[in-house]
């Protein structure tokens, strides 16, 4: 019966339809029996501004206090990465986040780290076998909220403000805008701390997101951004998601996408090892490749923490702006230090738009969705696939299938990337060519090749 809401890298639903007493209750009563199995004795439990976090709490910690034998936490409404950060900073075992990131106001979900891994995948397909059986069985599970107040916002804004101390110095104006998600919790602090210049936009976190939607890949809403921009007042902004693990950097010039900030960390640092995903430009992956090594893997938060754990690399991205730094931090996704190291590049003399200027022109399109059945979305790639390998596919010359994720078909002056999505029922696709022509023809031609599988 919620068999849907346990996704690839999380636990996401709508609630009161998915996310309900009884799916909750069981899903903290399973899970709660998993991390005694794994050796978890202390939890921290936090959430974002979502209307329905006060519910999903109660329900989670009476499960979870039904297992019994984990002292809970409860850390408030805070940014995922400041969970995270309870964890990886050997404050607790194991965390979990009730969020619905950049999901729509109805949506929720959870996100969980277990002795400094990410809980998904097969974990949570499991997971979901022990969850059916609970509500199967009819087990009965009472209300119970026992758990413990407990302040991690500020040892996390001490680590920030004693690493970052040597910000104090950097006057130039900037904008934030937190659109009213949980960011504003730990972002308002930090930057009254360090004394910065910055005109903070909607920090007070609120589950109707009354300004506008806390996604900062869409460009409607960073439409303030751009205003203070356009307007002269900053050269410099940036835009995060509900929960703060994504961000978004623009400059006068561009919406700086994740992988142009990869490469803008990399300039910074000695000998990089970098991690992008099969959605990256391969632009980052050439020039890194001249001051660094670099390694492609598959797109997701937890599989990158996975790799990157597997691969000891200093640095991570996604096109979609989740930023991973293991170099000075932990090697999670947090959108708030993401901003803190690009204010760094800037107080440096670093040219943002300057050095992405120098790089080969290429020209590229966002995420391209096709909509498909849920069921479907992974045997239409296979069937793509198999039409590639057996020139099935009306395509110009192919040099090389990258399988990673997906497949990205690589061509001599430009790729294609169709992959399944792994939260939505979508086909991704995503191209880029060294000209506009040669653009329009992969796009094109794959798009046909993808639509004839469906």
């Amino acid at each position: 019966m919620f068999d849907n809401i346990f996704r690839e890298y999380d636990i996401r639903g709508i609630f009161d339809q998915d996310l309900n007493e009884a799916s909750v209750k069981a899903i903290g009563y399973a899970l709660g029996l998993k991390m005694k199995e794994l050796g978890v004795k202390t939890l921290s439990v936090g959430y974002d501004a979502r209307l329905s976090a006060s519910e999903l709490f109660k329900f989670l910690l009476s499960g979870l206090n039904k297992a019994g034998g984990i002292k809970i936490y409860d850390i408030g409404l805070l940014p995922t990465p400041v969970g995270y950060f309870s964890v990886y900073a050997d404050y607790f075992d194991a965390n979990v986040m009730i969020t619905g990131s950049h999901n729509p106001k109805e949506y929720n979900g959870f996100k969980i780290t277990i002795k400094k891994d990410s809980f998904f995948g097969d974990d949570l397909q499991k997971l979901k076998l022990e969850v059916n059986k609970i509500i199967d069985q009819n087990t009965r599970i009472d209300d119970d909220v026992a758990c413990e107040k407990f302040d991690i916002l500020t040892p996390y804004k001490e680590f920030f403000v004693k690493e970052f101390a040597g910000l104090k110095s950097f006057k130039e104006p900037f904008v934030i805008d937190c659109a009213n998600g949980a960011i504003g919790v730990s972002v308002v602090p930090i930057i009254n701390e360090l004394g910065l210049n910055a005109k903070i936009l909607y920090p007070e976190p609120d589950g109707n997101f009354p300004n506008h939607h806390p996604d900062p890949s869409e460009k409607e809403n960073l439409e303030d951004i751009f205003r203070f921009i356009d307007g002269g007042d900053v050269k410099l902004g940036f835009g995060f998601d509900g929960d703060g693990d994504r961000i978004a950097v623009i400059t006068p010039k561009r919406d700086i996408k994740g992988d142009e900030l990869a490469y803008l960390y990399a300039l910074n640092m000695q000998n990089p090892r970098v991690l992008g995903e099969v959605k990256c430009s391969q632009n980052m992956y050439d020039e890194i490749a001249k001051i660094g090594e670099v390694f492609m893997g598959k797109t997701g938060h937890s599989n990158i923490k996975k790799m990157m754990k597997e691969l000891n690399v200093d640095l991570a991205a996604e096109v979609s702006g989740h930023i991973f730094f293991k170099e000075r931090y932990f090697g999670f996704d947090d959108a708030l230090y993401a901003m803190m190291r690009v204010l760094e590049l800037v107080n440096k003399g670093f040219d943002l738009d300057g050095e992405l200027d120098k790089m080969p022109p290429v020209f590229s399109t966002d995420e391209i969705k096709i909509k498909v059945g849920e069921e479907d979305k992974f045997k239409i790639v296979e069937e793509l696939k198999r039409r590639i390998k057996h020139n099935e596919c009306d395509l110009p010359k192919i040099l090389n299938l990258i399988e990673i994720d997906g497949v990205r078909i690589q061509f001599e002056d430009g790729w294609a990337l169709v992959r399944a999505s792994n939260t939505t029922p979508v086909i991704v696709t995503r191209f880029e060519a060294k000209n506009e022509i040669f653009l329009n023809e992969i796009q094109e031609k794959v798009t046909d090749a993808v639509r004839l599988c469906v």
